[in-house]
Order: structure tokens, then sequence, then C-alpha cells
């Protein structure tokens, strides 16, 4: 069984053990912003300061998809929750989720989906740098008349929980595990993304004990809020991302930077400024949208993307 394919299992397994016995679980909550600066050290780790040329070389889908990354989601996010008559809190929840950078799953299933991986990594990498000023912005332009929205204090928290430690992970991964092939790094670099992963499902894990009562009573109009917004984000990244390129490969990229998104940091953030409450949208995306994504890959791994577009 790949990662890919645990990963979600072991996310419902998790839950379904918090939901089950939440006392075991709650005690962690003040874990949760480290365990997110692990993974964001992680996935910085597999990055190199040469791969952020990438935005130079190709500029104009780079920036389409950050576009469509802090356009299309957040604005989904606000009317998905007002039709369904979210409260303000968890409406606050969904738009972090929509204003969020991409997922740190998204290159590993842009791989197996047959996308343009160099693109899903530059994207993540370049989202995950500008979300530490759109996230806040973003969420306090949709929910902040319903909410009250400490921007300053969330761009702070964004430079300390995402910024230093993907700077760190780059840094490590540039001066001391690139060019290497000693069989103590080989265990560092295998050991990182299963580290990422397994702080992903305990983090999730903590906020479904923390969540217990609330998801008893709303978790079916919430779990809908989620597949929509996935669903949403999905869709369009191929569609326009088609429409705009004719290239199967960058919409098929496009799709699953828009549609996956770094629910963990959204997490974080609710927790932290928010209710617990708030933190439930990002809990069942990190589920949801690694299933979904896990799917379309399984789909679009079969088929050859047709490119059209130089």
């Amino acid at each position: 069984m790949s990662a890919i394919t645990a990963f979600p299992l072991l996310a419902l397994l998790c839950s379904a053990l918090a939901f089950w016995q939440p006392g075991w679980f709650t005690p962690l909550r003040p874990a949760i912003v480290p365990l997110l600066g692990l993974i964001m050290f992680g996935m910085g780790a597999t990055l190199t300061w040469r791969q952020f040329s990438e935005v130079a070389r190709r500029p104009r889908r780079v920036g389409l998809g950050l576009l469509l990354q802090f356009g299309v989601m957040p604005l989904a996010a606000w009317c998905i929750g007002l039709w369904l008559g979210l409260s303000p809190e968890l409406l606050a929840g969904l738009v972090l989720v929509g204003a969020s950078p991409g997922g740190t799953a998204s290159n590993v299933v842009c791989y197996l989906a047959r996308g343009d991986v160099a693109l899903s990594i530059t994207l993540t990498a370049v989202s995950t740098l500008v979300a530490v000023a759109a996230t806040p912005v973003l969420t306090w332009l949709y929910v902040g008349r319903e909410v009250p929205v400490p921007v300053w204090d969330m761009l702070r928290s964004i430079l300390q929980i995402v910024l230093l430690p993907v700077g760190l992970g780059v840094l490590v991964n540039t001066w001391l595990l690139r060019g290497r092939d000693g069989a103590a790094v080989r265990r560092v670099r295998a050991a990182l993304p299963l580290l990422s992963m397994a702080s992903i499902v305990l983090i999730i894990g903590i906020i479904v004990a923390l969540n217990v009562d609330n998801i008893a009573a709303g978790g079916a109009l919430i779990a809908l809020a989620v597949v929509l917004h996935n669903a949403i984000g999905l869709g369009a990244g191929y569609g326009l991302g088609w429409l705009a390129t004719r290239d199967a490969r960058a919409a098929r990229t496009l799709a699953i930077e828009v549609g996956m998104q770094n629910s963990g940091l959204a997490v974080a953030l609710a927790v932290k400024y928010f209710t617990p409450a708030a933190a439930i949208p990002g809990a069942l995306f990190s589920i949801w949208h690694n299933l979904s994504g896990s799917a379309l890959a399984a789909v679009w791994a079969g088929r050859q993307p047709r490119e059209t577009a130089p």
C-alpha cells in the first residue's frame, strides 16, 4: 500500500478513534501548532532555492495558479457557507481552508496523476509564501464582519509556523542533504514525508476529539460543505486551467493544486484565533481532499495527458 493510499485511511482510523475516546487526544491540543511547523519543515526539506526560479521561467502558469488558488477557493467557501447556513465559526473555518495555500500532499498526487510536477512544486512553494499575507487578509475580507479576525496576529503566526520552518527546511535540503547519498541521509529523506503524514493524522485526531459534540450535531452538513468546496476547486482548476493553457498536464496540475489545500494551516489558525468548532472544516477537508485526490490520481494515472499548447 502506497503512502498516498494509506494516508486518508489512517486519517479515518485516527478520527474514529478520537471520536470514540476523545480523552486520549484532547490533552494534546497545545501540540497542534508545533506539529504544523514540523509539517512545513518537512515540505521545505523537499525543496531547493533553484526550484523557485520556475516562477521566472513560467510566470503566466504560476500566476494563473495563484489567481485560482486565492481567487476561487475563498469565494467558493464563503458562498457555500452562506448557502448552507453555517454558523459564523464554521463559516470562518471554511473560509480559512479556502484562503490557505496548496496542500503538502499535492506534489505526490500530481506525480501519480501524470501532471507537471515541477509546476506543482513551484505553485505549492510560492502559494505558501504568498499565504503569509493573503490568508489573514482574505479571511478578514470574507468573514471579518461575522467573526473578529486578528489580521496582524495571524500574519505573525503564519510567519512563525510557515515561513520560518519552510525556509529552514530549504536550507537543510540545500546545504546538508542535497547531493549526498549516505545511508543516514537517505533515512532522513525517507523519514520526513512519513513524519509529516503522521503529524497531519495526529492533528486531525486532536481536532475531532475537541469537537465530538459539534460533529455529532452537524457533521453531515459540514461534510457536505467540504465535499462541495473541494469539488469546486478541482473542477475550476482543471476547467479554467485547460481553457487558459490547452495543456492537459497543466490543467491536471492546477486542478490538484487548487483543490488540495493546506488544511493543517487552517486548523492551526482556527484553534489559535477562533474556536475549536472553526477547526472542523479543516480537519474534515484534510481527510476528504486526500481521498478525492487519490481517486483522481488513480483515474488520470491510466490516461496519457494531451499537450496541445507550447
